[in-house]
């Protein structure tokens, strides 16, 4: 009886522990977002729009902190965007990933390409949680 009773404890420790691991490991590999919302100034022309559109996709092949990138332009219909019309959603492994990018050349390139259209951006970090 002693000796069930010290394999069941054994294997609900064993079983707590593999679950607290791979808790841990699944908090370790869940990706970072920057999601930036661009709204362009009234005079900004499609050609600048273009433009920025085209640098931002091209900072993934400059930063190798970046392991995915979306985006696109607003196409909703219940009117809500508040002016922004342009989302991106840059991935990072982690939060470090998104302080490499910070500062990094090309990042300070594109955002010197931006400020001259940008009337507003809106930017929301956070780590990706899955249920």
């Amino acid at each position: 009886m002693k000796t069930i009773a010290t394999l069941a404890i054994s294997l609900i420790l064993s079983a707590v522990l593999y679950a607290d691991h791979h808790k841990e490991k699944a908090a370790e590999a869940a990706p970072f977002r920057h999601v930036v919302m661009f709204k362009f100034k009234d005079d900004a022309t499609k050609e600048q729009v273009t433009a920025i559109e085209t640098a931002f996709s091209a900072l993934p092949k400059k930063i190798n902190t970046i392991t995915d990138y979306e985006w696109g332009a607003n196409v909703g219909k219940e009117n809500k965007n508040q002016g922004f019309t342009h989302c991106f959603i840059v991935t990072f492994k982690d939060q470090a990933g998104l302080d490499v990018y910070i500062p990094h050349p090309a990042h300070k390139a594109f955002v010197k390409l931006l400020l001259p259209s940008l009337d507003k951006v809106l930017v929301f970090d956070f780590t990706a949680k899955k249920n």
